[in-house]
């Protein structure tokens, strides 16, 4: 349904007042504190950093989404006008990564009059947009200009979905955030935090740097889930498949370089 001319006027008076008079910037750790967040020493290093790839390899309960949400809404008011998009392994996360960043953007009083809001995407009067994109490779292609694109449980996000949202920062030189916990050694997510040279900026926190998950929770929780699964969950650990048949080391030292084939193809020499 379409809004009325009285809403549509609205939002034009409200676009006009924020050119006139744009709010005061704040820094995205100002963003955080204003909206009643006290953020750890990390969260604090990625909030101030200005990197333009970020892999955030945190436990469970850690804070990886809330700081992330922080950064989108931050781009969003004082970095104008910005497309920051969040991208997950489903609907339904990308529109819980959405809603953190409406609760930061209404904890700090709307300082910026919203033009559309929607269950799943925010435009402001200044410009920006925030969106939380649905599932599937075919559905995302169209977004061009993004300034910021967080993937968020990154480790389960389809290759092919990943793969298609990087031709988004191509022009803009936008910022990629990557945040998850691991899931096996397998994957992108994977791939850039072992393999994906020195571009990436890499933050690491498990559980036991979290000062918000007790000692005693993470020794009840290592005897009720079993170590393999602790260990990813809690102390960020790309583990083995459980019913791999071969460890990857033994995998490895199979392949050698300075063998020479015992047969070559034809026209070739080994």
């Amino acid at each position: 349904m379409s809004a009325s001319p009285l809403v549509r006027l609205q939002r034009d008076i409200d676009a006009i007042a924020h050119r006139a008079a744009p709010p005061a910037p704040l820094t995205a750790v100002a963003v955080a504190q204003a909206s009643g967040l006290a953020p750890d020493e990390w969260q604090r290093t990625v909030l101030e950093s200005d990197a333009r790839q970020l892999i955030l390899l945190c436990a469970r309960q850690s804070g990886k989404s809330t700081i992330s949400a922080v950064l989108a809404t931050h781009a969003a008011l004082y970095q104008a006008p910005s497309l920051v998009l969040c991208l997950s392994p489903s609907q339904r996360q990308s529109t819980e990564l959405f809603r953190k960043c409406l609760d930061i953007y209404r904890a700090l009083g709307e300082p910026v009059a919203a033009i559309v809001q929607t269950r799943l995407e925010l435009e402001l009067a200044n410009g920006s947009r925030l969106v939380a994109l649905p599932s599937g490779e075919a559905k995302i292609r169209g977004f061009s200009g993004v300034d910021l694109l967080l993937c968020d449980e990154a480790s389960r996000i389809p290759e092919a979905l990943y793969q298609s949202a990087r031709p988004m920062l191509s022009i803009s030189g936008g910022r990629l955030v990557l945040l998850s916990t691991p899931f096996g050694k397998r994957g992108f997510f994977h791939h850039e935090w072992t393999e994906g040279g020195a571009s990436w900026e890499r933050t690491k926190i498990t559980a036991h740097d979290c000062p918000r998950i007790s000692a005693d929770w993470l020794v009840q929780e290592r005897a009720t889930i079993g170590q393999w699964w602790f260990s990813q969950e809690y102390l960020c650990s790309f583990e083995e498949a459980e019913d791999q048949l071969f460890h990857d080391h033994d995998i490895d030292a199979a392949f050698s370089d300075t063998i020479a084939p015992l047969w070559a193809p034809e026209g070739l020499q080994p």
